[in-house]
């Protein structure tokens, strides 16, 4: 799993590195607001891969004395740190950009450069939320939207939304570019600038949102706990609540569980081995569990 999330930032930062210096030179022949502000929003979304990288790398750091749970949730904080660029660079010099060029504007020299790497940078982005996207599914029968709300892993999520982003500001780009060589006016090209960074301020706050969740302590998802109680269901351990979990990584979660014994006559030394072994099952059957808990009581309600 970590070895595809960094496969899926790799190929971002590839398709955006690229771009980021098409779209730029474009806006430095053409003048055209809209494509400076896709240029920016490139270049910050290369820097945000590489945030994401140094994420997935510190979340792969052993356990310590002062972090007994290990470094998971680093991947958490970087994410967040993406999302705040993303919304105060990405979003907030776009929205500047275009109200700058509505109140002063430039005269927009050739256009034609604009269109050749709108396309290109189209295909480029395509391919990276191709793979973001399939990723982000990981196999499963949910739509994406689904798949984005209940993922636990930042590093594909966060790709997926800006290559997301990334795809709709670029129609808007060649919108506003058409309309302004159609209009002869340099109102559409501000206007598309302005929105685009409005987009991109809307999917930051997005991905915020979904990373404040992860961060504060999620639970797994719905289908991990069915299958944790299942095992317990086939165990010699009575369930008597709802197992408590919380991610502390993407493939990182503690059960907290409480069981009660079939039969209070049990010797100490085979309630140990029941509870030893339903860890083991849980484990095997859940492998991103990392430690369980099993809090044991008499009553069995």
């Amino acid at each position: 799993m970590a070895k595809e999330s960094s496969q899926t930032v790799w190929a971002a930062i590839a398709a955006n590195l690229v771009i980021a210096v098409a779209k730029l030179t474009a806006a430095l022949v053409s003048g055209s607001s809209a494509m400076f502000s896709e240029a920016i929003h490139s270049v910050v979304d290369t820097g945000n891969e590489v945030l994401l990288l140094i994420g997935l790398r510190r979340s792969e750091l052993p356990p310590d004395d002062e972090h007994p749970f290990g470094h998971g949730k680093e991947l958490y904080f970087w994410s967040l740190l993406v999302a705040v660029l993303l919304f105060g660079i990405g979003g907030g010099v776009s929205v500047y950009e275009g109200i700058h060029r509505l109140h002063d504007p430039r005269p927009t020299g050739d256009v034609t450069w604009n269109y050749v790497v709108l396309g290109i940078a189209t295909i480029a982005e395509g391919a990276s939320w191709f793979i973001a996207a399939r990723a982000l599914v990981g196999g499963k029968r949910r739509s994406l939207l689904r798949s984005l709300h209940t993922s636990k892993d930042p590093s594909v999520f966060m790709v997926f939304g800006e290559d997301s982003a990334a795809l709709a500001g670029l129609l808007i780009a060649f919108v506003g570019v058409l309309l302004g060589q159609l209009l002869e006016s340099h109102v559409p090209d501000a206007v598309a600038s302005l929105l685009v960074g409005l987009v991109l301020c809307a999917t930051a706050a997005y991905l915020a949102i979904e990373i404040r969740d992860l961060l504060v302590g999620e639970s797994a998802e719905p289908e991990v706990i069915a299958a944790i109680s299942d095992v317990v269901g086939g165990s010699e351990l009575a369930l008597l609540s709802r197992p408590l979990t919380m991610h502390f990584g993407p493939e990182r979660i503690v059960v907290v569980l409480e069981v009660a014994l079939a039969q209070r006559s049990e010797p100490a030394v085979q309630v140990i081995e029941q509870i030893d072994a339903l860890k083991a099952r849980i484990r095997e059957r859940v492998p991103a569990v990392r430690r369980v808990y099993v809090s044991l009581s008499l009553d069995s309600r």
